[in-house]
């Protein structure tokens, strides 16, 4: 078992907590441009906390449902280099100027194959049932269930110091999210818990 590529926190509002994020380890942050998100940030805001990040550190957007003439328009104003399209969105509705993540809400129904019917998207985010929200529930789900994807995968949902090194070792993603249980209140991070999920994570590979 080794750390996943990519290690990301999302739910960034601060430059303060994006920057320590950083430093701990994370290799993505997420800035979530869905306003009916409790973590909701304007893209003017993202922008200047965007620019102020290491040249190395993916910078990620969420969206909800929003046209893909929109998410292009907002990642070139931000700079961002993903958008996670965390929505209902289907095959034809991928932006064509930024790379793309798409997120899937898994449960005992979820088919692994369902990802083949995005042939242009880059990875895929799992995420645990979120119910009327769409993500941050903090609800972890079977991470076995991704174990046979063949395409890139990024596990999200309820991760936290506690449980990540389990979810790297029975999914074997390529990424994996953490956002509310490392939290103090809905878009601030507890730097105590965004450390030790950090730690648990960039060290996954020493607790084979």
């Amino acid at each position: 078992m080794s750390a996943p590529e990519i290690i990301k926190v999302c739910g960034i509002t601060t430059l303060e907590d994006a920057l320590a994020a950083v430093e701990g380890g994370a290799t993505a942050i997420g800035f979530n441009f869905y306003p009916g998100s409790k973590r909701y940030i304007q893209p003017e805001r993202a922008t200047p906390i965007a620019a102020s990040l290491p040249k190395h550190i993916l910078t990620v957007g969420v969206f909800v449902n929003e046209e893909p003439e929109t998410v292009d328009l907002i990642a070139g104003r931000t700079g961002i280099h993903v958008a996670q399209l965390h929505g209902n969105e289907g095959p034809h509705q991928i932006p064509d100027n930024v790379r793309v993540w798409k997120a899937f809400r898994v449960d005992e129904n979820f088919d692994v194959s369902e990802l083949d019917a995005f042939p242009t998207v880059e990875a895929f985010l799992l995420d645990g049932p979120a119910g009327s929200e769409f993500g941050g529930a903090g609800i972890p789900f079977a991470w076995g269930l991704a174990a046979g994807a063949t395409r890139r995968i990024l596990i999200a949902g309820g991760l936290d110091a506690s449980n990540v090194r389990q979810a790297i070792r029975e999914a074997h993603p390529w990424g994996v999210d953490a956002c509310s249980k490392i939290e103090s209140s809905p878009g601030r991070k507890d730097r105590a818990k965004m450390m030790d999920f950090l730690k648990a994570a960039t060290q996954a590979e020493e607790s084979q």
